[in-house]
């Protein structure tokens, strides 16, 4: 479904729409810098409908200022397809794709581990969506492209706002129903390689107070692998509005999520017994029989309250479930089929997620000598119940048997959090403070391992209490240019399965203690008119008391304990030209503007005003996301290695065409340089360098009504890998295309 739906608002200030549709008193205007009238009329479109490539000093009951931030409008590229997060990230630098071909996702930032985007705040609507944000903060599960209005993406300053992952937030800011239609459909279907078949289709409207939206996703594929490297998901999703358009605003979001795939294993560049050797054939399959599957559901009620011009209160509550199930061919190694008397079982591992939270949020513009001063706070309560079962299956294909690990964990959290924004002409200062409250405990019920050995049942319970300090600064030059710094607490907690190992040969050294990051960011960016865009910025991010583990008497014991300190530095920037408008204002609407002597009228009174050339023949835009970085251990067992996933470069450029939002062709390159897949920087955990590039297409070929699709991603062919994990390197996909049409009424 594509809409696009106005209404006008009489406000007494520039208004900044809340987060998901609300109407109160923004910050757009810097006192002192820029007159402001009593009263404006302001044209916005349902939901902020934000167009800028940053977020807005102020968003809702969220304060952005003196923060690095990324407005991801996915509406400017053509259709993305089998989501491909290479294109979607494409003008967001510094962020690391670790590429597989299951739907599933891997985004590292800055060093830190990109395995299910773990070390970063994953939202949807603004609520969590990680199995389980403290204990086990893996997303499974992300929304698919075709639902999702925009992308939010945070980076360190987001530990204030959403939560203490270092990596910063991102944020699926999702459709929500249209206001202009009754009723309104729209069907995607494609087709690709590899038997890779998608369809996306929605429904939605209003009628009186009542809105919805409801849409269906499947997607599945055979996979490039030789075998077992298939998919097959099914979603449903939507929303229910009540007043969407008034002073308090009801949404229920419901989501269901369902997917299973198989898991080929990894390949070797070693030749040896059993090896599946990457350059003899890297579309070799090392396991035949593991399968995942991940399952999803989960509810939401969103409200919003305009109390006044000045205050607006937010509630989200929400209530999830996860299932996550994978069976897996006992007997493997590092790129090598499972062999052995082992590789005739297999583990069969169960994990679920019962979430429930609240959280509430306060923002406030008050006044203080003569400025507009901007307060936002709240507290979010928030408890997974999480029951995992381990099981040893008498065959590779098995899917019971003999329970041989069993425990119960939980978490509870409590956070309280507050910042505000001073102004004084064109000057923000926002300090913040986020107070974390974290209760973990495991409790391990069945462990046979340990039981032979006559070892104990671990029962762990830990307290965590971590204060959280940030200060964000922006100096507006004009309401389009900044520049801002930020400087910002962040912290990860230890994880399940760190806190209670399984394994009888792997133990704990004492209490473990949150790691902790601070980031620091110092940039300019500026977006004066619709033809340049840029941000640059420099930054630094030192982290300290990182969990990770030894060996001990003579390699026989494991060690997890808090040892380690990292440190990254770098440079981030971002360049976007659009050569047709910067033509126009040159040599077209600037003709228009010549004023004749003598207080006689403009040429513009004169004559009509010529066409804009974007209009008339459509914008052409280049765009280059550069980060240059460094980074090393300086402290711990791996002192003087390079963090994972930090490669030295990471280059992304494109060039895209778009004529009315009717034709779209997108030309895309990402350049990554070489990197290391693990913090121990293993010969066989390296990743070379590799360029990849793709070529989409969209147009409208009927009204508004019908439009074809179609894309060759990884063009040129390029063979290259992406991720490695413990059971060998994951290739990334070669050339594909895909094809189709979306119907919309």
């Amino acid at each position: 479904m594509i809409f696009k739906m106005t209404h006008r608002v009489a406000v007494p200030l520039v208004a900044v729409v809340g987060f998901c549709g609300g109407n109160v008193r923004g910050q757009a205007e810097s006192a002192g810098a820029v007159e402001v009238a009593e009263e404006v009329v302001v044209e916005a479109d349902y939901d902020t409908r934000i167009t800028s490539p940053f977020l807005p000093d102020v968003e809702g009951t969220r304060i952005n200022a003196g923060k690095k931030t990324s407005n991801i409008r996915l509406e400017e590229l053509p259709e993305i397809s089998n989501g491909n997060y290479r294109q979607a990230i494409a003008k967001t630098p510094g962020l690391v794709l670790a590429e597989e071909s299951t739907p599933l996702v891997s985004i590292g930032y800055r060093g830190f581990d990109p395995h299910r985007m773990q070390y970063m705040q994953v939202l949807e609507d603004g609520i969590p969506i990680h199995a389980d944000m403290v204990g086990y903060p893996e997303s499974y599960y992300t929304p698919p492209f075709d639902a999702i209005e925009r992308i939010e993406f945070v980076r360190g300053g987001a530990a204030l706002m959403y939560g203490p992952q270092p990596a910063g937030a991102i944020n699926f800011v999702m459709k929500k129903p249209p206001l202009d239609r009754a009723f309104t459909v729209q069907s995607t279907n494609l087709l690709g390689s590899f038997n890779y078949y998608s369809n996306f289709s929605s429904l939605g409207g209003t009628v009186g107070r009542l809105g919805y939206y409801g849409w269906y996703n499947h997607r599945q594929t055979d996979g490039f692998r030789e075998a077992n490297s298939d998919y097959f998901l099914n979603a449903w999703g939507g929303t229910i509005a009540l007043d969407a358009t008034g002073p308090r605003r009801w949404y229920l979001n419901l989501t269901a999520y369902d997917e299973t795939h198989g898991e080929p294993g990894g390949l070797t560049l070693s030749d040896g017994p059993n090896t599946v050797n990457y350059g003899t054939d890297r579309n070799g399959t090392s396991r035949f029989f593991d399968r995942m599957r991940i399952s999803r559901y989960a509810a939401a009620l969103i409200h919003e309250w305009d109390v006044s011009e000045t205050t607006l209160l937010t509630f989200r509550g929400w209530w999830d479930y996860y299932l996550r199930f994978s069976r897996r061919q006992r007997g493997g190694g590092f790129g090598t089929l499972p062999t052995g008397p082992d590789a005739q079982t297999n583990q069969l591992e169960t994990q679920q997620f019962y979430t429930f939270g609240v959280e509430p949020r306060l923002r406030h513009d008050w006044e203080w000598l003569g400025q507009t001063h901007t307060f936002s706070g709240g507290m979010m309560l928030y408890n997974n119940y999480s029951p995992r079962t381990d099981a040893r299956g008498q065959s590779p294909t098995a899917m019971n048997g003999p329970i041989r690990n069993q425990s119960l964990r939980q978490t509870w959290y409590f956070s309280t959090f507050a910042e505000n924004r001073f102004t004084w002409g064109g000057l923000s200062v926002t300090p913040g403070v986020r107070l974390e409250n974290i209760w973990q405990g495991v409790t391990e019920e069945t462990n046979v391992a340990k039981t032979e050995l006559g070892q104990g049942l671990s029962n762990q319970n830990e307290y965590n209490f971590v204060p959280l300090f940030g200060l964000g600064v922006e100096y507006a030059f004009t309401p389009n240019v900044q520049a801002y710094a930020n400087v910002s607490q962040a912290y990860r907690p230890p994880i399940f399965t760190q806190a209670v190992p399984t394994t009888p040969n792997t133990v704990v050294a004492g209490d473990l203690d949150e790691s902790f990051t601070w980031n620091y960011e110092l940039g300019f960016r500026g977006n004066p008119n619709a033809w340049i865009t840029w941000d640059t910025s420099f930054y630094m991010v030192d982290t300290s008391d990182q969990i990770g583990t030894r060996t001990a008497d003579n390699g026989n014991i494991t060690v997890i304990e808090n040892a380690g300190r990292s440190f990254v530095y770098g440079w981030d920037s971002f360049v976007q030209l659009d050569f047709v408008g910067l033509a126009d204002t040159l040599f077209n609407r600037a003709s228009a503007q010549l004023v004749a002597g003598d207080g006689k009228k403009s040429l513009a009174d004169e004559a009509p005003v010529p066409r804009n050339w974007v209009d008339t023949y459509g914008s052409l835009s280049a765009y280059t996301g550069f980060t240059l970085q460094h980074g090393e251990f300086i402290s711990g067992p791996n002192t003087g290695r390079t963090p994972q996933y930090l490669s030295d470069y990471l280059l992304r450029v494109g060039l895209v065409y778009n004529w009315r939002d009717r034709v779209k062709l997108a030309f895309m390159g990402t350049f990554v340089g070489s990197s290391y897949a693990d913090d121990t920087n293993t010969a066989q955990r390296f990743i070379p360098a590799y360029n990849v590039w793709d070529l989409t297409a969209e147009a409208k070929v009927y009204r508004d009504n019908v439009s074809l699709i179609a894309g060759v991603n990884n063009i040129f062919d390029n063979l290259y890998y992406a991720r490695i994990r413990a059971d060998g390197i994951d290739p990334a996909l070669p050339r594909n295309w895909y094809a189709g049409v979306k119907v919309e009424f």
